[in-house]
Order: C-alpha cells, then structure tokens, then sequence
C-alpha cells in the first residue's frame, strides 16, 4: 500500500459510524479464567532452590493474590479473576532466536549488571505449543494465561492471541486455529504489584484505543479521560498510566504542583456535571505506583447503558478483547 493510499485509508475511516454496541449489555460481573504457568529454574549450585528464592524475589500466589483484589475493588466488584489452572516449570524460556538462559549464564548477568542477550523477545509460538494454549482456550477451559518469570525472560506485559487479533500494547499473534481472542499477560516476580497494575493498564489503553478509534475530536470520549495538563494546558482529565493529570514526565506521578482537572466528573460518566478542580499527588498516593494505578482505575468508567453506539462500563473491554469491535 502506498503512502497516498494509507493517507486515503485514514481519512476514510475518520467518517465511519462507530462500532454497533455489543449484542448484549455487560454481564452484572466478570469472572475470567485463569491459566497461570510460572518459570521457576532450579539453582543446582544453590541445593535446587528455585531462582526466586535464592534471590529473595516475591511470592507468586501473593502477589497474584493482591492483583486481584485492586482489580476487583477498583472495578466495583466487576472483574474477579478466577486462577483456575496452575503450572510451575523448572525451565528457561526460549527466546525468538531460539537463545536460553541457563543458571550460569543468567546469575552471572544478574550479578554483573550486564550481558544480557539480545533480542529478548520469548519465543510466543513456542509458549502455545509448550502449554497446548489453543486447546485449552477451545475447549473453554481457559479464558487468559498469565505468565510469571524473573527478570528479562522476554514476555510482553500483554500480548493477544487468536482471530482478529490486534495491538496490545504488543504485536498481535492473529491465529485462525483458536475459536477466540485471548490476552497473555507478562508478571515478573523480582517485582510487586503495582507493576502487575501498570501492565493491565497498559493492556486497557490498547483495547480502548480499538474500540474508540472511529471517534473524532471531542466525540472520542477516550481521547478526553487519558488528557493530562501539559498535553492540554488548562484541561486535565485523568491522564493514563505513565502520566497522572499533572505529570510533567513519564512516571511523574509524585508530582506536587496543582492543576485543574474533571477527573472527579468521570465519576457522574455518562452525566457529566462540569466539575472541576485543583489536583495534586496527594491524590493519587505521593509517587507510589500501585497507589496512582488503583486511582486510575477507579475512574475507568463502569456504568450502565452505551454513549456513541460503545458501553459504558469500559471494563468489560478491558477484561474480554472478545467484546471489542
């Protein structure tokens, strides 16, 4: 396609009508299924104690625990994820190019700061076929899988897979064999839970970017809840993951200067009041990471009914790609 037909392309679709809302209205709640795999190598040299251990890294069941209860506090009770299946593999995923970490190899890394291969991108075909995912998904066994490993194992924080499959915060994996969309998410566990937010987040983004992506100007209601002041001066909304309304960088979010900003407004969504007032960080926990990323979230818009031919809860979204036209 040439670049005039790309230009072509991209003014046509700025006319389109939205998307028809889904046939049905958001179930009361959402339950997803989990399939949850975690790498744990062994450390021959260290009495096979697993990798985390010998580290000192985080607890996987409790960190999974946390992740579920922000998400279901700050969606009103609507997302409670279920893990329904669990695996723990004594292996090193294999990279893109077919490279592995072995237990030299990556404490060696780890403990010089440095040598890390490159690509580091895993190896997503080999993950399906490892864990027999299309099978799973299929069968209805499964509606996500959530992958926990150390540090630079190569997994994107989010990643989706099956028919029609489009960008989140990823290169899509579109696959023809599977009966529907799926999400892969990427956890580290060196890690705590506000990174684990920040990656479902980033996840909502790319789902709501699709679903709204038809919607011009101020008609992109998405467009409007993710401005922050230094975008648009003067008129903040609630920002997104990287920057909270008065953020001046990425991950400013302990930023103590004092903008205006609706955010409370997206409470009354979809009848607006026109509320406006000063904000700071002392809103949003003083530059903690989980603390912004629960205040995010519970902005995200969770009501009843459809506003331009789109739900109103854009949780449901966010949590089923299935739903997203």
């Amino acid at each position: 396609m040439s670049k005039w037909d790309e230009l072509i392309e991209w003014f046509s679709g700025l006319f389109k009508p939205g998307p028809p809302p889904p046939g049905e209205p958001p179930p009361q709640a959402l339950r997803p299924r989990v399939l949850l795999i975690t790498y744990h190598p062994l450390i021959r040299s260290e009495g096979g104690r697993r990798l985390a251990d010998v580290l000192g890294w985080n607890d996987v069941e409790a960190l999974c625990s946390g992740y579920i209860a922000d998400l279901r506090e700050c969606s009103g009770g609507f997302l409670d994820y279920q893990i329904v299946q669990r695996i723990e593999v004594d292996v090193w995923p294999v990279k893109a190019d077919g490279f592995r970490y072995d237990e030299a190899s990556f404490l060696r890394n780890w403990r010089s700061g440095s040598g890390w291969h490159q690509p580091d991108t895993a190896d997503y075909r080999a993950i399906l076929a490892d864990f027999d995912l299309p099978a799973r998904i299929n069968s209805g066994q499964i509606d996500e899988v959530w992958l926990f490993a150390f540090p630079y194992a190569g997994f994107y924080e989010s990643i989706m897979v099956g028919p029609g499959a489009f960008w989140c915060n990823a290169p899509p994996l579109p696959r023809n064999d599977i009966s529907r969309r799926f999400v892969i998410m990427g956890f580290n566990y060196e890690r705590d839970v506000g990174p684990m937010l920040e990656s479902f987040g980033h996840r909502v983004e790319s789902i709501l970017e699709h679903v709204w992506r038809r919607a011009w100007g101020e008609d992109n209601l998405w467009k409007r809840f993710i401005r922050y002041d230094k975008q648009a001066p003067g008129r903040a909304n609630c920002g997104w993951m990287h920057y909270a309304p008065n953020s001046q960088t990425d991950y400013d979010w302990g930023n103590r200067t004092p903008v205006p900003s609706n955010c409370d407004d997206w409470l009354n969504f979809p009848n607006f009041q026109g509320i406006t007032r000063l904000v700071d960080c002392s809103e949003w926990g003083n530059g903690d990471m989980r603390a912004h990323h629960k205040w995010w979230f519970r902005h995200l818009p969770k009501a009843a009914g459809s506003t331009r031919g789109i739900a109103n809860n854009w949780w449901w979204y966010g949590a089923d790609p299935n739903v997203a036209r």
